[in-house]
């Protein structure tokens, strides 16, 4: 077998063959279990073939120092970070992903959704062939598809979203086309379910493999559940920009307990930051449905840096110490939190387990996107996408593919080979 060198910001390592990472709890069918954890050709493996069946020792072992190791983070809802915005200046989307995909390694993300909000087709024409599909690795984490917020939204509850470029269905799925082109790259589409045409739109996308998320909607429940039966069932970060819950309709945040729908099958992103959902809020959407529950951190531009002026799309966004908004309002326009951050504030607020707060990041949005036979788990034949975590969810250090791509100062795992 060929030697692979890998690089990281704190680490470079030589490996090939087989490594065993040891002296660790790994998050496995829900609990966490004190086992070692397999890993050869950027795959986990069962060691159970490799002992009896192969009769080969490990390469190499990992001391993981007692920390939690749970499958990477996938991250549905970004919309940028680290001074990049995926849609506010088409020349620079490349390295927009790049710097992004690079940053979030630190906060355990391995995979994640570009997300552009609302625009001009000419943006989504421009932007849309950038955002490749590509696995993550040595030089950030993996890009699954993008992620359209918009512009098929309602202007009632279009929060940040630019008006001007608000559209509606006039021809369905042969408008949705018109305006954003090449639908190659794409993994998942927010969309109002009440709009006239909505769902012949809903049945076309789902046709072709991409996710459909009901959002920014000032819809009823039932337009939730025509939506769902249609194919659609994601739900945009939930209780932001839909209609608020009442006793007689419930809105769309009614399809968590709805009769007519299988609500098991249903996922939903919530963003747990401390602003865009009050503790209470999260406690009741973890008590309703607490496996269809996908944190999203739903950050802009400015996620990782200061205070100051920075973009969402073609608008100035202001940030005034943890709330990011349009400059000049009020308006909520995506947050600056970090993916860890929404798993710690996500436990101290719903009160839920370390586990369950760590599926919410890593196994549930994998389940929502149809991926779980590969990512969101650590089970034997998955990819090596995985995180090792401090006992208070601080991340130590980041793996793709098995490899290193992420080390916490003043943290060192060791590849030591075995003799």
């Amino acid at each position: 077998m060929a030697c692979c060198v890998v690089q990281s910001p704190a680490i470079r390592v030589t490996m090939s063959g087989v490594t065993q990472f040891k002296n660790c709890r790994i998050l496995y069918n829900h609990r966490l279990i004190r086992e070692d954890l397999w890993v050869e050709d950027g795959l986990i493996i069962n060691p159970e073939e490799l002992f009896y069946k192969q009769k080969r020792p490990p390469t190499f072992q990992v001391d993981c120092k007692d920390s939690i190791v749970a499958p990477g983070f996938i991250d549905v809802q970004i919309n940028g970070g680290f001074g990049f915005d995926f849609a506010f200046d088409e020349d620079k989307t490349e390295d927009a992903v790049s710097t992004v995909a690079r940053g979030i390694l630190a906060h355990g993300v391995t995979s994640f959704l570009p997300t552009v909000i609302t625009s001009a087709p000419s943006v989504y024409r421009k932007v849309l062939p950038l955002l490749r599909k590509q696995p993550g690795g040595e030089w950030g984490a993996g890009v699954l598809g993008a992620h359209l917020e918009g512009p098929f939204i309602s202007k009632e509850k279009k929060g940040a979203h630019p008006v001007q470029h608000i559209r509606e269905f006039d021809e369905g799925f042969v408008t949705l086309k018109d305006v954003y082109g090449c639908l190659d790259n794409v993994a998942m589409v927010t969309l109002a379910p009440e709009l006239p045409n909505a769902l012949d739109a809903v049945r076309g996308l789902v046709d072709r493999g991409i996710v459909v998320s009901v959002g920014h909607s000032a819809g009823s429940i039932v337009d939730g559940e025509r939506a769902f039966e249609c194919g659609a069932h994601f739900m945009t970060h939930l209780f932001n920009a839909m209609t608020k819950f009442h006793h007689r309709d419930p809105g769309i945040i009614g399809m968590l307990t709805s009769k007519r729908l299988p609500v098991q099958e249903l996922s939903y992103g919530i963003i747990s930051d401390g602003i865009h959902t009050h503790p209470a809020a999260l406690r009741i959407a973890y008590k309703t449905h607490p496996t269809g529950l996908c944190l999203v951190t739903d950050a802009v531009s400015a996620m990782g840096l200061g205070s100051g002026r920075h973009h969402i799309g073609d608008m100035d966004v202001e940030i005034q110490g943890e709330r990011a908004v349009i400059a000049g309002t009020d308006t909520l326009c995506g947050s600056i939190v970090t993916m860890d951050g929404c798993i710690r504030h996500y436990m101290h607020s719903a009160r839920c387990s370390t586990v369950e707060a760590l599926e919410a990041a890593s196994l549930h949005p994998a389940r929502a996107l149809g991926i779980v036979d590969k990512k969101g788990t650590l089970e034997f034949g998955s990819d090596a996408d995985f995180v090792l975590l401090s006992d208070d969810v601080h991340v130590r250090a980041t793996y793709i593919s098995g490899r290193p791509v992420f080390t916490a100062d003043g943290q060192q795992f060791l590849h030591a080979p075995v003799l």
